[in-house]
């Protein structure tokens, strides 16, 4: 669908804050973004997550994973991707499995500071996780072409293509098994994720994945590690699209 219009990138002190604390105030146009890697097959997803010990922070036994997955592997969609439930292996516990190369080795990915109740933060309205351990994400984007959109005009647009926002899980998911799907000036939030208050209302801000410039209370030593942080849901930035899948399946 063509894509609507809408007024500048939002000003203000608030604005200002989360550009100059996550990420660069380039231009939209400033770099074509990079094509997306492809995901592995689905067994080869499987024997990652048992590489990087995802299936014992879960409690599952590794041949469980990996049964699951050749079980899986007949019928799963090209380009699906091997999740596992939250309630087993939250992002506070995935988030540090996170990798991209550095200059002096790797760096590790991190949960911003002001993040302590990420693991709170759930599937909104609308989103039902398959039940059991595994599960899978199929036909996921980056949406790019929503950079300098805010969460709040994002969302309804996703849904009216026929997409699901990504929840938070599913995109760190995503970045383990194709750590390239984190460039800089283009990453994603993952907006299927929500914290909601005590009295109903939900909380403004919105999760992501972005590359860290190493500002701030993140710290010298973590520029260019990947990042699970957030941002305010009605404020838009040039450098973070919106994630999405076409559905989600049973495993």
């Amino acid at each position: 669908p063509p894509r609507r219009r809408h007024p500048p990138p939002a000003s203000g002190s608030w604005a200002r804050r989360c550009v100059s604390e996550t990420g660069p105030a380039a231009p939209a146009a400033a770099s074509a973004p990079p094509a997306l890697p492809p995901l592995p097959d689905v067994v080869a997803q499987a024997e990652r997550l048992v590489a990087l010990g995802v299936h014992e922070i879960a409690g599952l036994t590794a041949d469980a994973v990996r049964a699951a997955a050749s079980d899986l592997a007949a019928t799963a969609p090209a380009g699906a991707l091997l999740v596992v439930d939250p309630a087993l292996a939250p992002p506070s516990a995935l988030a540090p499995l996170l990798r991209l190369p550095a200059k002096d080795g790797e760096k590790e990915g991190f949960v911003v500071v002001d993040m302590t109740d990420v693991d709170r933060f759930a599937p909104i309205e609308g989103i039902v996780v398959p039940p059991g351990p595994l599960s899978l994400v199929t036909d996921v984007d980056r949406g790019d072409d929503l950079a300098s959109w805010s969460p709040d005009e994002a969302l309804p647009e996703l849904t009216a293509r026929g997409r699901t926002p990504l929840l938070l899980h599913e995109g760190i998911h995503w970045a383990l098994q194709a750590p390239d799907v984190l460039a800089r000036n283009h990453c994603y939030m993952t907006v299927g994720s929500r914290l909601r208050k005590p009295d109903g209302r939900l909380d403004t801000r919105t999760p992501a994945l972005w590359i860290s410039n190493g500002t701030g209370r993140d710290g010298r030593e973590r520029r260019g590690a990947p990042k699970v942080g957030w941002c305010w849901a009605g404020n838009r930035h040039t450098w973070l699209g919106f994630a999405s899948a076409a559905g989600r399946l049973p495993a």
